[in-house]
């Protein structure tokens, strides 16, 4: 099966297993996904997160964080879209939640926080908000 959207699947897949207080959510793994994983991980809106290579696909299962019992991640919405792509120089990065919230940025330095972003002064395809 081939997804048009593949991190639009990725986020859908978080947010239907926090709203269903899932532990652990699977998805297909590529190196993108990762990255995102891993800035999500840092930021601490997830435990951790794991690449499973027993199959010929590779499997990435992160493990949801929560807080009170409600899920940390309160919001992660897909900003470009493959039929939309969204670009923003460094200056123009958006504050995601008045700084509460980071957006995922992919950068010709590589996928960063818009903080990292604006610190290095590099701009990029805004991919995600998360808050």
């Amino acid at each position: 099966m081939s997804l048009s959207d593949p991190i639009g699947d990725m986020i859908a897949r978080v947010k239907n297993a926090q709203a269903r207080y899932h532990k652990k959510v699977e998805l297909p793994s590529s190196n993108f996904k990762t990255k995102i994983a891993d800035i999500l991980k840092n930021e601490g809106f997830i435990k951790d997160f794991k690449i499973n290579d027993k199959d010929k696909k590779p499997i990435l299962s992160l493990e949801l964080k929560y807080y009170s019992g409600n899920p940390v991640i309160s919001a992660f919405e897909r900003v470009s879209k493959p039929g939309r792509r969204i670009f923003s120089s460094a200056e123009g990065l958006p504050k995601i939640n008045n700084g509460l919230g980071i957006a995922i940025i992919s950068t010709p330095k590589g996928v960063m926080t818009d903080i990292d972003a604006r610190k290095q002064k590099v701009g990029g395809e805004i991919i995600c908000k998360v808050f």
